[in-house]
Parts: structure tokens; sequence; C-alpha cells
């Protein structure tokens, strides 16, 4: 058990070269903390290898403030493979995540917090998209493909600011591209899902990691991947036992 246990939600934060939005990240984290709803709350940084100095500054960070603390990948995984070690490390009940590009506002997180022991996610749904145009068709275009072949009647699969109950995630099958199946993943393992509207912001600082390619061309094949895994998970209620 680890130090996460001692707090009723952690954040985790994805973090791939993304040095320039640090401070930020810092300020309206630690701001968060001190008023969220869902206290006590800790944030969990996964450094996924960056190559920008980034992992130090992290480190330094979390010496400066008592709830935060940070994995470090050897190499670059991935955000799939950076979520799945918070999900991983986190032994308090509710499990948070958000992007560091702060798109999206950790404040937010109290718009989702109401609904989180109801259902084994609660996601954002982005209001006023701050994207360019060719982000947001590609974006438009990469969810309405992933509804058509999930059926998870989901909005915004994409909104990097969700909350879940950490049982569940800690069942939810991992692969690489999988982040972009969270609620459908979680309606396979049998739980309820929970729409909210939140704000979203343009990115202000670093760049970012997906493009027209990867945005369109990913999904269009996870989107296989996952109703290939969908028809072959196992899933099973014991009756009876004698173990004890």
């Amino acid at each position: 058990m680890n130090v996460t246990a001692r707090y009723q939600f952690t954040i985790v934060v994805p973090v791939f070269n993304e040095r320039e939005n640090l401070e930020r990240l810092e300020q309206r984290l630690s701001a968060y903390l001190t008023r969220t709803a869902a206290k006590p709350a800790c944030v969990l940084f996964v450094d996924d290898g960056s190559t920008d100095g980034g992992g130090e500054l992290l480190a330094g960070l979390c010496q400066r403030h008592l709830d935060f603390f940070y994995l470090r990948f050897a190499h670059n995984g991935g955000l799939s493979a950076a979520l799945k070690a918070g999900i991983d490390a986190c032994e308090s009940p509710l499990l948070g995540y958000i992007d560091a590009d702060l798109q999206t506002d950790p404040d937010d997180f109290d718009l989702l917090i109401p609904f989180a022991a109801d259902y084994e996610l609660v996601t954002g749904i982005r209001v006023n998209r701050r994207d360019g145009f060719v982000k947001r068709i590609s974006s438009k275009i990469a969810n309405g493909w992933r509804r058509m072949m999930t059926h998870d009647g989901v909005a915004d699969t994409g909104c990097p600011l969700k909350i879940l109950q950490t049982p569940c995630a800690k069942k939810l099958p991992m692969f690489t591209g999988m982040h972009r199946f969270l609620p459908a993943l979680v309606q396979m393992a049998g739980g309820q899902v929970k729409q909210v509207p939140v704000r979203h912001y343009p990115r202000v600082a670093g760049k970012a990691k997906y493009h027209l390619l990867n945005r369109l061309w990913g999904p269009f094949n996870d989107c296989f991947a996952f109703r290939w895994m969908k028809k072959r998970y196992i899933d099973y209620t014991l009756g009876d036992s004698n173990l004890g």
C-alpha cells in the first residue's frame, strides 16, 4: 500500500515534454487541493519519459508540496501506458485524470465529484471548444467514429477531465490507444457513465502531441482492436464458494 491510500481522491496527470506548463500546473493544482470538496486529495504526476528536462523539474516540484507525488518512466511509453501506471499506483477510492496542458480546469473536478459515488466514471464534455478548426473537425470525426463502433453514447470521449472509482479503473484492460475508450471500457466492465459539461481553454504553452494523422488514424485502428477485445472480454459473477 502506498501513500495515496491516505487520500480520498488522487489526480493522475500524465506528463510528456510539458516543461513550459509545469509552473502553471503547479499553481493551479496546489490551489485546487486547498478547496476541493473531495478532501483529502493529492496529485500523482506520471512523467512519460520527458526529454525536455521536465522530469527533473517534477521531482523538485513534488518536494515543495506534501501532497504531490510522481512516477517517472525510463522511456516514453505513451499516454495509455502513463494512465495505466497512475491507475496501478492509486489506492484512494476515487481517481481523477487531467492533461498537463491545462486546456481543462482542475476546478471543474468539483463539477464531476457530486456524481462520483453513483457512477463508475464521470467524464467531462468540453463546451465552447477553444481549439483550431482542424483539431475540432478531426476530433468531431474521431468521436463520431468511436460512438458508431462502441455504442457508448458519449459525446466527448476524448475530454481529458475524468473521475473514476478506483476499483473499477483497476479492472479495465489497457493497451496502447485504449485511453480513448475509457467510457466504453467502463461500460464493458459493467459500470455506468455520467457526462457533465466542463470548460475548455486554448493551449497557451508547449506543443500538442497529436496532429491530424494520429488523431484520426489512431482512433480508426483502435476501434477495431476494441471491438475484438469486447467480444472476448471475460466477466463473471460468483454464485457460491466455501473459501471463507
